[in-house]
C-alpha cells in the first residue's frame, strides 16, 4: 500500500472508532485494508466514505463502519479460522485476513467470486480461501470453525451451519426478525447456544444455489 492509500485507510479506520469503538487490533484490521481496491471504478471517489456502495449482481458493498462493527462483535482474539457466508467484494474477508491465519469465505455468485479472488492475488493476501456454493451449506471440509460470519441476512441458520462451529465458536449474523434485520450473536455451548442481539442493520438477503 502507497503512502496515500495508508493515509487515507488510517483516517476512515479513525472515523469508524470515533462512531464504533474499536479493539485496537480490529482498528489496525481496517487500516491495513485498501479499501479502494474493493469499490468499483466509478465510486473509487467515494471510497472512503462511510457508506455502503452498489456493485455488480445488483449487491452492495458494506460500508466500512458496518464491517468493523460485524469484525468486533465476532471477537476475533486468539482465534484460528472464520468462515464468512457472503464474500460480495471481499472486503469483509480482507479485513478478516489481518486477523484469522485462515479465512474461508463463500460466495455463490460466479462473477463476483472471481473478481474477489483477482483483488486477493494483486493484493498479495494469500491466507484466504474462496468457494463457489450457496454459503448456506458452509464449508464441511476446513470445519470446525472458531468463528462464522453472515454477510448477508438470514431468517434461520441452517443447523449443518451450527455442526461446523467449534464448541465455544462465536458465529454473528444479520437476522430476519417480523419487518426488520438484527445483527445477532450466537455462541455455542455444546449442543446448545446462547443468543445475544446487538443492534439493527440493512443487509442484502441470503439466497439460495449458485448464480453462474
Amino acid at each position: 500500500m502507497d503512502r496515500i492509500t495508508a493515509t487515507k485507510t488510517a483516517r476512515l479506520a479513525e472515523e469508524c472508532n470515533q462512531k464504533f469503538a474499536l479493539s485496537e487490533s480490529v482498528k489496525k484490521a481496517i487500516a491495513l485494508t485498501n479499501r479502494e481496491a474493493f469499490v468499483p471504478t466509478g465510486f473509487k471517489h467515494n471510497a472512503y466514505k462511510l457508506d455502503a456502495l452498489p456493485m455488480g449482481a445488483q449487491q452492495w458493498i458494506s460500508s466500512p463502519l458496518t464491517v468493523a462493527k460485524m469484525t468486533e462483535y465476532l471477537m476475533p482474539l486468539r482465534t484460528d479460522r472464520v468462515l464468512e457466508v457472503g464474500c460480495g467484494s471481499g472486503y469483509q474477508a480482507a479485513v478478516l485476513s489481518h486477523l484469522f491465519r485462515g479465512v474461508f469465505t463463500i460466495e455463490r455468485i460466479e462473477s463476483l467470486i472471481l473478481e474477489a479472488k483477482a483483488r486477493f492475488r494483486s493484493l498479495g493476501i494469500s491466507n484466504i480461501h474462496t468457494r463457489l456454493d450457496d454459503g448456506q451449506n458452509g464449508w464441511v471440509q476446513y470445519a470446525p470453525y472458531d468463528r462464522i460470519l453472515f454477510s448477508a441476512t438470514a431468517k434461520e441458520i441452517p443447523q449443518k451451519i451450527f455442526d461446523q462451529l467449534s464448541d465455544g465458536g462465536i458465529l454473528v449474523a444479520p437476522m430476519q426478525v417480523g419487518s426488520r434485520q438484527i445483527i445477532t450473536r450466537f455462541v455455542k455451548k455444546g449442543s446448545s447456544f446462547t443468543k445475544e442481539e446487538l443492534e439493527s442493520c440493512d443487509f442484502v438477503p441470503i439466497r439460495d444455489g449458485i448464480q453462474k
